[in-house]
């Protein structure tokens, strides 16, 4: 595996060796962490169609509330 230097702040730093899960992980996976985390985090097309979808609904008042939704289920909310 090949290796290289990257320039970053010393604040970048700093907040990189904030995000270690212990003392000497290493930077390498402190950011491979954070890139798996974004990748997993990006909408889908059809994620953000039905999220459209819901949002128009919405506006159009296609809605249960939590209330109804428990009575309909038979379950008690606190």
């Amino acid at each position: 595996m090949g290796k290289t230097t990257i320039q970053i702040e010393l604040s970048t730093l700093e907040r990189l060796k904030t995000l270690r899960a212990f003392e000497r992980q290493s930077y390498d996976d402190v950011l491979n962490i954070l890139i798996e985390n974004q990748e997993e985090e990006t909408l889908t097309d059809q994620e953000i169609k039905e999220i459209k979808i819901g949002l128009e609904n919405i506006r159009q008042g296609k809605f249960k509330s939590i209330e109804q939704v428990a009575k309909e289920l038979g379950v008690t909310l606190r």
